[in-house]
């Protein structure tokens, strides 16, 4: 069950839910991808070799798993990066909850939310990611980046407000 989920109140629901963009995994990809084509690299240049000593090829086999293994440990920690932070509207509040082990967890009351801001970028603008600030009356405001769909989070926000009134 997903964080937002459990703490709803009775009579409250989510209305609109997103994450953090694909976009935020690119480093994780990128590197996961350099180490996997490493270590098989790696592994096809032994298997063509002939006449290596034995000890040598056992210790860069060693080396050619642990690079792969490498990439893949660095793929899945960048999706559970991504999968540990929750964004959701609801019909009472708006609700961000980041990490996994470490939490951080933002609550705003819907009544409470006086500005949304939206940044894109001109890359971002193309591929649906953005940084959205919600300030908070008494001027606190939280940044969020690499939203997905930061709009439509912002449009559903507002839809709410007005359903409040």
């Amino acid at each position: 069950m997903s964080y937002i989920d459990a703490t709803l109140v009775p009579g409250e629901r989510v209305v609109y839910e997103t994450r953090l963009h694909w976009v935020v995994m690119l480093g994780h990809i990128l590197f996961a991808l350099v180490m996997v084509i490493a270590g098989v690299g790696l592994f096809v240049y032994l298997r063509m070799q002939t006449g290596l000593d034995m000890n040598l090829v056992r210790i860069l086999i060693g080396l050619a798993a642990l690079l792969a293994v490498t990439g893949v440990a660095a793929f899945i920690v960048g999706m559970a990066r991504r999968n540990a932070t929750e964004m959701a509207v609801t019909t009472r509040r708006v609700v961000i909850k980041i990490g996994l082990a470490a939490r951080k967890t933002i609550e705003m009351l819907l009544n409470k939310v006086e500005t949304i801001e939206v940044s894109e970028t001109t890359g971002g603008r193309m591929l649906g990611y953005g940084t959205i600030v919600i300030i908070g009356t008494g001027g606190t405001s939280e940044p969020f980046h690499k939203m997905a769909h930061p709009l439509q989070f912002r449009s559903q926000v507002q839809q709410q407000i007005e359903k409040l009134k």
